[in-house]
């Protein structure tokens, strides 16, 4: 037996043990945590439009010559086709039949190219029409001091070179490879023996091209119809009359809505409510990812989400893959008419400081809402992790790409709106409601929570996109021991 007293190591305790106190005091508790808790910047950004109907109608001017589209392709078994409908968006093809569009659709071949292949160079006569599979190319012309002048960048869906099929002429501009890309082409010999198949399909090519030059020329570079006015006149001479057409069939928004049950068992909320209120954390929870998952749908929803809406002329692609200010730059172009904000993954807003540090040009910082955001021209850069980035790898932080949007917000701006009802029973923040569904048989309480919502895209130039922005490209910098 060992004498304690003798054993500096085990002195008589003189006081009440820690531990032992412990059990009898009140701790102090937080409430529930959540790390899938975002700041949700664009629903604080986006301006909130009440639709009382439940539908929100965008009337707009008439489009009577719309922009041309991406062309979509399916790929099956390692083979790559155009889906027939969507050839028909090319405008050289737009008046064919469906027998007509299945003749030229079968004779598209594959073929590859390597990065910086030169596919139509200028001043050269061309003779296929392409459509881009997978890759990216540059379409770039010559300037007065030899210089080459970047056009536009081309990806998946994107086609060009119509008119090599129907008339010889040099081009004007050369268009380049920038990645390894996959292409479909029509060449002009096979085009030639299609129209010779269907007697009355030259004719009708050539009136839908003279049509198409005809309403260039009555329309304004957005294809709504010019308005007659008169200006710097003299004398009596006689004004122009005109008017204003609408669309016939305006876009609709139908509210959207995400709803779960929250189910909470009495024994819980009876006995175990203090010091703090199950129920109403349960429902603070439960809000908060309904909030996360709007703010995802407004983003990436199939039918009204921001990627999905952005018109294909608002659709830009980085020069290099990672976001330049020079990229940024070519969606301010887009969006000039007071852009009110960038939108982008917090992994692409430092892809683009990276880029900045590259050229000594760093972005400066404001503050809004308490907060500091990076700026690009004096437009705050919002990070929003709905902007999700398509990994690579099984790292989530290795190399991907995601997209960055520029908005312009507000009806009276022609923005981009939020849209909500206000005034729904059981409602307990401006478009969600909670409403107490009953007990079962098992003593648990359910409640119903519904939050609406929607967005719309007023006019095509509230909205642009840059795509394919890759995050994962760090530069390599000269290190040196001072």
């Amino acid at each position: 037996m060992v004498n304690i007293a003798t054993n500096p190591n085990h002195r008589p305790q003189q006081s009440i043990d820690i531990k032992a106190a412990r059990n009898l005091a009140i701790t102090t508790n937080t409430i529930p945590q959540m790390v899938g808790i975002t700041p949700r910047w664009l629903l604080h950004f986006l301006p909130w439009v009440q639709v009382q109907s439940g539908t929100y109608r965008v009337n707009r001017t008439k489009i009577v010559l719309k922009e041309t589209p991406k062309v979509r392709i399916n790929n099956s078994n390692g083979v790559s086709t155009v889906v027939l409908e969507d050839l028909r968006k090319i405008p050289l093809f737009s008046c064919l039949d469906q027998s007509e569009t299945a003749a030229i659709a079968n004779r598209f071949q594959t073929q590859n190219f390597g990065i910086g292949e030169c596919l139509i160079c200028e001043g050269q006569p061309g003779d296929k029409l392409y459509i881009v599979v997978e890759g990216k190319l540059e379409v770039f012309t010559g300037g007065d001091q030899g210089e080459n002048l970047r056009v536009a960048v081309l990806s998946a869906g994107d086609f060009f070179g119509e008119t090599n099929l129907y008339q010889e002429t040099a081009s004007e501009v050369c268009i380049r490879t920038l990645s390894s890309c996959r292409l479909l082409t029509l060449a002009k010999a096979c085009f030639d023996q299609i129209v010779a198949q269907f007697p009355t399909l030259r004719n009708n090519l050539q009136q839908n091209i003279e049509n198409r030059l005809r309403l260039k020329s009555l329309l304004n570079p957005f294809g709504e119809e010019k308005i007659a006015l008169a200006a710097d006149y003299e004398g009596e001479a006689d004004l122009p009359a005109t008017f204003v057409d609408y669309e016939i069939e305006p876009q609709e928004y139908d509210l959207s809505l995400v709803q779960t049950i929250l189910r909470v068992h009495t024994r819980v909320t009876d006995i175990y409510n203090e010091p703090i209120d199950q129920l109403r954390e349960q429902l603070r929870l439960s809000v908060e990812g309904m909030k996360e998952k709007q703010e995802w749908e407004i983003i990436n929803n199939p039918n009204f989400g921001l990627l999905k809406a952005a018109s294909p002329l608002m659709r830009v692609q980085p020069r290099y893959g990672a976001p330049t200010p020079d990229d940024l730059d070519e969606m301010i172009t887009r969006v000039w008419k007071k852009p009110a904000f960038f939108l982008a993954h917090p992994r692409a807003i430092a892809a683009f400081g990276r880029e900045c540090t590259r050229r000594g040009v760093p972005p400066t910082t404001i503050n809004l809402f308490g907060c500091p955001f990076i700026c690009w021209r004096g437009i705050p850069i919002v990070p929003c992790d709905k902007l999700e980035v398509q990994n690579r790898t099984a790292n989530p932080q290795g190399p991907g790409k995601t997209n960055i949007l520029l908005v312009r917000v507000g009806e009276t701006e022609q923005g981009v709106v939020g849209l909500h009802k206000i005034g729904i029973p059981g409602e307990q923040l401006p478009g969600l409601s909670v409403r107490f569904m009953g007990i079962n048989t098992q003593a648990v309480a359910s409640y119903l929570m519904t939050l609406y919502f929607s967005c719309a895209v007023l006019t095509d130039d509230a909205l642009a996109v840059l795509e394919n922005v890759e995050v994962g490209y760090y530069h390599d910098y000269q290190y040196s021991r001072a």
